[in-house]
């Protein structure tokens, strides 16, 4: 069940000012009016056309003046439940149109003014680096772009102007903007034309494809690289690991700053190491939208196994309500790849953007969601410490929508805690009394290596995790050796 968004604060709001071809739309334009108050150039002048054609009306009709609240009174839009949808990287939104013109977004309440305004906030949902939306491109009224009913409507006003320019539809300044986007986000992304994959359904953590209690394969991926993958097919494995981009690849900024307790990274660690299959939990902490700062203060490790529907809506509830009385916020979420690098597979990777957009769509502005991936007992690491990172997804480029998301190195802050939680202590001792006798728990009094067992290998990795206060050496000594009497 994939984790669900916090509820958005106060109901519907209203839509920041318009920036694309909708501007004005508060005051209904009346067609026979005098000059039109938006951007200079009317349809008078396209095609050299304005000859014979009334001053005033040349001046008022220009495309800009066109609003839904105009195409309404002329009976080529009716009001209507669901009439309204933007499809945008694979994702569908829906709203309903209003006798007034407004649009009110079904998913949230929110309400909005124009076509323009409904459109950038949904892609700005999935692109946060998304300027404009191009709403009457975007936005479709029963399966039809709403720029052909305000060509229509053009036409059977201004009966001088040919069909052909009518229908047109030159690119706004929104419009150019993304094109020039996209011929960028094609160079800097380094993927091939080619390369046309579909999006699957995004699943949350606790429903994965992998068994209860089966063993993640110990066989060793090679990563791909996300410029190499190619189509997705039938074939193509979506446990297929892919190298992760950084920013500064790309020349751009992260856009948002983090910040991790290091009692989160302490706790998904000795998560990881208990059992040979893979685990999954929760993040809690705060995003401060001023300083654009996500703070992880608190893991939430789910005890219960991947698949595992019955058993997955009692733990997140249980973990909703742990969030709650702690006044934390879910910020991401945390799984592991036992024998396996700590990179994203494409199966995580149509997750992680399922998960964002579930978790930007509780707020009425951006919030990031995190991905932390922990590899435990990967041969490639470079010694007993277990390689956790962190990873987030960039849409792909607009011209290929059904392409996979790009994963994106994160860089955090460490922030070394002072003492082992209670609550840490807690989540310890109750994962250590879950995994009790599964088979696929780590025999921790075996081998890890020649040198050191499983058991010396958690305790060197938990190390350099560890709080300032030593007092905690004792606590954790406590916790193993009851890992010593379970295996």
């Amino acid at each position: 069940m994939a984790p669900e968004p916090l509820s958005p604060v106060g109901g519907a709001a209203e839509d920041a000012p318009d920036e694309d071809e909708d501007d004005a739309e508060a005051e209904e334009p009346e067609p026979a009016a005098g000059a039109g108050g938006g951007r200079s150039g009317s349809l008078g002048g396209l095609g050299g056309c304005a000859a014979g054609v009334g001053v005033a009306l040349g001046g008022a009709l220009t495309r800009r003046a066109v609003t839904l609240r105009v195409l309404l009174k002329d009976a080529l839009l009716e009001p209507g439940v669901g009439v309204l949808c933007i499809y945008y990287l694979g994702k569908k939104f829906i709203g309903d149109l209003q006798p007034d013109g407004r649009i009110v977004w079904q998913e949230t309440g929110q309400v909005f003014n124009s076509p323009s305004a409904w459109a950038t906030h949904c892609k700005k949902l999935v692109n946060p680096a998304k300027k404009s939306g191009c709403g009457w491109a975007s936005v479709k009224y029963k399966g039809q772009k709403l720029d052909k009913y305000k060509a229509a409507w053009l036409r059977r006003h201004q009966l001088h102007v040919p069909v052909a320019a009518a229908e047109e539809s030159p690119a706004s300044e929104g419009e150019e903007e993304e094109l020039i986007e996209d011929e960028e986000e094609d160079v800097l992304a380094g993927v091939s034309a080619e390369d046309k994959t579909r999006r699957h359904p995004g699943k949350g953590p606790l429903e994965t494809a992998t068994p209860p209690g089966k063993p993640v394969d110990s066989k060793v991926q090679v990563p791909v690289r996300y410029c190499m993958l190619g189509s997705r097919d039938s074939a193509r494995n979506p446990h297929t690991l892919v190298e992760v981009t950084s920013f500064a690849a790309i020349n751009k900024f992260q856009p948002f700053n983090v910040a991790i307790s290091s009692n989160v990274l302490f706790l998904l660690d000795f998560h990881s190491h208990l059992t040979r299959s893979e685990v999954v939990g929760y993040l809690g902490g705060r995003w401060d939208i001023n300083s654009q700062m996500l703070t992880v203060l608190r893991a939430f490790p789910c005890r219960c196994r991947l698949g595992d529907a019955n058993s997955a809506a009692a733990v997140e509830e249980e973990i909703y309500q742990s969030l709650f009385l702690r006044g934390l916020s879910l910020v991401g979420w945390y799984h592991s790849h036992p024998h396996s690098p700590a990179l994203p597979s494409l199966q995580d990777i149509d997750a992680q953007m399922e998960y964002q957009l579930r978790l930007q769509g509780s707020s009425n502005g951006f919030q990031p969601c995190l991905a932390l991936l922990c590899s435990p007992y990967y041969s490639g690491n470079p010694g007993p410490e277990s390689k956790i990172s962190p990873f987030w997804v960039t849409p792909p480029p607009e011209q290929r929508p059904s392409d996979y998301s790009v994963p994106m190195a994160v860089e955090m802050a460490y922030v070394q805690d002072s003492f082992l939680t209670n609550d840490v202590v807690h989540e310890m001792m109750q994962l250590v009394e879950f995994y009790k006798g599964a088979p696929d728990l780590v025999r921790f009094q075996e081998a890890w290596s020649p040198e050191l067992s499983y058991l010396d290998k958690l305790k060197m990795s938990l190390a350099s995790r560890t709080p300032k206060d030593q007092g905690v050496c004792h606590v954790l000594e406590q916790v193993c050796s009851v890992l010593k009497q379970v295996t």
